[in-house]
């Protein structure tokens, strides 16, 4: 089983090193790395080079446009995802693998954790896969978390003329899960945790909470659940 790891990247310089030493230093290695330079203007492409990453280019704006560049681009069986400020355990690879050994799989992912402290990462993890627990129940299907996913490339092939392009109207990850869910099967692991960098936690609150109940109404995710 060989497996591609997509990064996609604006301006990433101050993260991206530590998330591709991660992938170098992991158990089981991955068998090739994308980095999606999507416009960059910092060192960004630079450090990827450094750490031998396939280069992808995506002059069109956006973490959906330069998602897909990458999933089309990948050359095997496993296509992963992740973002430059994740903060990847040493196994991440090793469970996707595991997981894969499912022939009926489609797509795996898990929950996130926001903070250092083992503590406090533990509890955001919780809370993570609580909220994406209730996203699941909403949707009739498990979600996927965007810097923590990995799917097969013949699922990829599937969906790939169906899924939304613009950021703006959609969790580019829900989406990708909703049209997934109609041809694969998907696995949510509340165990399959990464860690990031960044303060997206007090979004999901806010602005998050309204843009998914938009898309989940568009999908017609909610008028099917609730009309069972």
């Amino acid at each position: 089983m060989k497996i591609s790891v997509i990064i996609p990247a604006y301006n990433e310089e101050k993260s991206i090193g530590n998330c591709l030493e991660a992938l170098a230093t992991q158990t089981e290695k991955p068998d090739e790395i994308i980095v999606v330079d999507n416009n960059c203007t910092d060192k960004t492409v630079e450090i990827a080079q450094k750490y031998n990453a396939r280069i992808v280019k995506e002059t069109k704006q956006g973490m959906i446009y330069a998602r897909n560049a990458g999933f089309d681009k990948a050359l095997y069986e496993i296509v992963a995802r992740t973002d430059s400020d994740t903060v990847l355990p040493p196994d991440w690879i090793s469970k996707i693998k595991e997981a894969f050994e499912d022939p009926d799989l489609g797509a795996f992912s898990g929950p996130n954790a926001y903070f250092k402290t083992p503590i406090l990462a533990k509890a955001s993890s919780s809370m993570a896969y609580g909220v994406f627990y209730v996203i699941g129940l909403l949707m009739g299907h498990p979600p996927m978390l965007g810097p923590n996913m990995a799917l097969r490339k013949s699922v990829w092939e599937k969906t790939r003329q169906s899924v939304c392009l613009k950021d703006c109207d959609v969790h580019e990850d829900i989406d990708l899960s909703i049209h997934i869910s109609e041809v694969a099967k998907i696995r949510f692991d509340r165990n399959f945790t990464i860690r990031t960098t960044r303060g997206r936690w007090s979004k999901i609150f806010t602005e998050y909470v309204v843009r998914l109940v938009k898309m989940l109404i568009a999908h017609r995710k909610l008028h099917s659940h609730f009309n069972k």
